[in-house]
């Protein structure tokens, strides 16, 4: 990839893709092309639809932190976006915490906030254990496996949908409507408003016959949430939570697999799940391109102009591989009070703590069940998802030495 010439205007640039398969092979390259343009680059995002990517740390958190000059409404940008592109399902417009400033964002976060807090984290432990188990026994006795498609997806979602309260015949819809909100190749938007139709059907009977779940906490909150707001804060925790967390999981148990203190394997291997994580977090984050904002009027960013509404993006990946060494130093690395990968300033990551434990505790129960998996190919033969907001494998094939079924724990739901 062929950095711009010195000294040519980022704005005559052709933008870079961020949606197609080159993209996706090396987005590290297309970083590193973009840092060269300075602090903000042009991107494509979709088919017609372009944004200024922030690839600079300081930037990034100055963006992040910048309530004055930058408003998380889209519907300015919103209005000059083509109604069926695939970025609409994930940057449109809703009536929630990540769309939202001022009172309305602080009433809409009080009631999240508040909701997550009441997740035990020994329950949820509990509960990631007994979805894991389950899921590890649909594939432990064949030997080989696909660790995205039978157990990175499937679970964290499982999990959310036990908490909220989601009948168990619907699991599977609102899988697919949060996997299908971020894969380009799916229709995005028939995949959204899947989830609404179930979470709509979830409110009204929580509505009308209340349990002991978050659903029913949400709507019994002081900040009386309406029945379509507690649907879209549901819809909202449950798309922002589950494609991060399955790449999470992905990435770390990737980096385990190819790290060469493993030999290609799990066995005898010195990472731990907390370093695997941690190093995904600093290197691919899960989202890797998001935190939208948008220009309160005409303005200058770190040098460079925008327009009012323009669509800003942040590169957390970009950011956080910065070359100066107090971001690439393994020492500085060593926690995660520095790196944005759950972003900063009042959009920060509500959820981080349960993500974690999720996290790793789905790496946890793996890792000790099977405990000589080993990549089923070359780290480099593996295919990586498309699309501009995230970074993750597609499949993730492993080998194993077959076991008889792991048997289902008994548990309390979270």
């Amino acid at each position: 990839m062929t950095p711009p010439v010195p000294g040519t205007a980022p704005s005559l640039l052709e933008p870079l893709a961020l949606y197609g398969a080159g993209f996706a092979a090396d987005p590290h390259g297309h970083y590193l092309t973009l840092r060269a343009q300075g602090p903000l680059a042009r991107v494509r995002i979709a088919p017609d639809v372009d944004a200024m990517l922030v690839t600079d740390y300081h930037a990034a958190v100055d963006l992040l932190r910048d309530t004055a000059t930058f408003t998380k409404d889209p519907r300015a940008w919103q209005a000059g976006v083509p109604a069926d592109s695939p970025v609409l399902p994930v940057l449109g417009h809703r009536p929630t915490a990540l769309f939202t400033d001022g009172a309305v964002h602080a009433r809409y976060r009080d009631a999240i906030n508040d909701t997550l807090a009441l997740i035990e984290p020994h329950l949820l432990r509990a509960e990631v254990a007994r979805v894991a188990q389950r899921l590890i026994a649909g594939f432990s006795a064949t030997g080989t496996g696909d660790l995205i498609a039978q157990y990175a997806r499937g679970l964290p979602l499982h999990v959310f949908t036990a908490s909220f309260g989601v009948a168990p015949e619907d699991t599977e819809r609102v899988v697919r409507g949060t996997a299908g909100m971020m894969d380009p190749m799916a229709d995005a938007t028939a995949a959204y408003d899947e989830l609404v139709g179930v979470v709509t059907a979830l409110v009204a009977e929580r509505r009308r016959r209340p349990g002991r779940d978050l659903t029913t906490y949400l709507l019994a909150h002081p900040a009386g949430l309406d029945d379509d707001e507690t649907v879209r804060q549901i819809t909202l925790i449950m798309s922002a939570g589950h494609d991060p967390t399955t790449n999470l999981i992905g990435n770390a148990l990737l980096r385990m697999l190819s790290d060469t203190g493993y030999g290609g394997s799990l066995h005898g291997g010195a990472m731990t799940a907390h370093e695997a994580v941690n190093e995904v977090l600093w290197r691919d984050p899960p989202l890797a391109n998001m935190g939208a904002h948008f220009p309160r009027h005409d303005t200058e960013f770190h040098g460079v102009p925008l327009r009012a509404g323009q669509l800003v993006l942040v590169s957390f990946a970009a950011a956080n591989t910065q070359s100066p060494p107090s971001f690439t130093d393994p020492a500085v690395r060593s926690g995660d009070g520095a790196h944005l990968a759950w972003s900063t300033g009042p959009h920060r990551c509500p959820a981080k703590q349960p993500a974690l434990l999720m996290a790793m505790t789905a790496i946890e129960q793996l890792t000790s069940q099977l405990c000589d998996l080993e990549l089923a190919v070359e780290p480099d033969a593996l295919v990586w998802r498309p699309g501009p907001f995230h970074r993750a494998p597609a499949h993730l094939p492993v080998r194993f030495t077959p076991l008889d079924a792991v048997p289902e724990p008994a548990g309390p739901n979270v």
